[in-house]
């Protein structure tokens, strides 16, 4: 990138103390500033558009703005909060429902439910016990029925998820801010916006960076929360598992593109499986332009994914190999209809068709033995030549950090 606004400390919105600019660091900033990472993210993409403007008008750029909202920890504005202080008080359970009834009506699912998976909660959050210490008797651990929480828990919990809200809210008032920008500045019509997530939402509950002042507001600098499982599992409505798991709720997320020049259709969805893969080979088809062979000096590997360029006109599967999925032990690998996942290290895989079960009900491994092994094999074939993949060759550096030295 000619510019570069890099955020290195995920644990404050208000004051972070690592960042860089076009890769020199910046000094922290203070927590009375004013400041707040997602509005600062889109400043900089309106004042390099503004650059942009002003020195290449008549070129065509590239603007990726990746906003570490709504992660933890749950900082927002407090004017944006008070919108939500009331929305969430009937609970993740009855909110859930609402969200499944909402995605079946627009047609965006037509599957069931998935099963509520209490106790599923990554392996490094804090005991509940040790949770209510440090952060309240609010607190909880477990996506409980909500009807079990006392009259405080549900208090406390629906004000979590009003701070989440308010994250989001600020982001899209601040992505807005920047596509008008651009309606003010470009042919806009001509503009291929594409907006996409990275995750499912997160079941974590850890507390790091300064720490959780439990006399500071809730959603200040001063307080360290996560959305826990409760929330992240009506967030991810109407999937399984959370964030850090391969399944659906943890990768399953939303690509939206904006280009009415080029997309003839309006609202439709497309139904056929992309991944974050496909977007480098997408902007490539549409700007004209080759793959490199190399980088750095050094051979680059072939992409892994393919332009979804296609899918624009007509809702086409894409021509992927199987999508390989592995996080911290976590493993999947989608080939058309059919997924195998696996829950942890030593866990055993599953296997779902899709079309018929995107929520992973029904376990089809003993049923059909045949393609559990054919997609095991091929993601253990693929995991190997990652890891010789990423074995060889020079790491690029940290922004911030010198490049290596050849």
């Amino acid at each position: 990138f000619e510019r570069s606004y890099d955020i290195a400390d995920q644990n404050r919105f208000f004051g972070p103390k690592q960042l860089t600019l076009n890769d020199q660091p910046l000094p922290a900033v203070p927590e009375n500033e004013g400041y707040y990472v997602t509005s600062a993210i889109a400043q900089r993409g309106v004042q390099w558009l503004n650059e942009h403007h002003a020195q290449h008008r008549d070129q065509p750029f590239f603007l990726y703005l990746a906003f570490t909202s709504p992660h933890f920890p749950l900082h927002a504005l407090p004017e944006d909060i008070a919108r939500y202080a009331d929305r969430y008080v009937s609970g993740w359970d009855a909110i859930r429902q609402q969200r499944w009834k909402r995605q079946r009506e627009v047609g965006l699912v037509g599957i069931e439910l998935s099963a509520l998976e209490k106790s599923t909660v990554p392996s490094w959050n804090l005991a509940e016990e040790e949770l209510q210490r440090r952060l309240g008797p609010g607190e909880v651990g477990y996506a409980v029925p909500w009807t079990e929480l006392t009259a405080e828990q549900q208090r406390f919990q629906a004000t979590k998820m009003a701070i989440h809200a308010a994250m989001v809210h600020c982001m899209d008032r601040d992505i807005g801010g920047v596509v008008e920008h651009i309606r003010a500045l470009y042919d806009f019509d001509n503009t291929l916006i594409f907006f996409a997530s990275d995750n499912g939402a997160s079941a974590e509950q850890i507390i790091r960076g300064d720490l959780h002042d439990p006399a500071a507001p809730l959603g200040s600098a001063k307080s360290y929360l996560g959305l826990g499982p409760g929330w992240s599992t009506a967030a991810n409505t109407p999937f399984r598992k959370h964030k850090h798991w391969n399944h659906e709720g943890g990768i399953s997320t939303p690509l939206i593109a904006h280009w009415p020049a080029g997309i003839k259709s309006r609202g439709e969805w497309r139904r056929s499986p992309g991944h974050l893969v496909d977007i480098v080979p997408t902007l490539l088809e549409l700007a004209g332009l080759a793959p490199p062979a190399s980088f750095n000096d050094e051979p680059r590997p072939s992409f892994p994914g393919r332009s979804l360029v296609a899918t624009f006109a007509n809702d086409e599967p894409v021509a992927h190999a199987p999508l390989f999925f592995k996080h911290q032990d976590n493993r999947a690998l989608r080939r058309g209809d059919w997924k195998i996942v696996a829950a942890g290290k030593d866990a055993p895989w599953e296997l779902y068709n899709l079309v018929t079960d995107r929520s992973e009900r029904l376990n089809l491994a003993d049923k059909h033995p045949d393609t559990l092994a054919e997609l095991v094999a091929i993601w253990t074939a693929r995991d190997a030549a990652y890891a010789q993949q990423g074995a060889t060759g020079t790491p690029l550096p940290r922004p911030g950090q010198a490049k290596p030295k050849k």
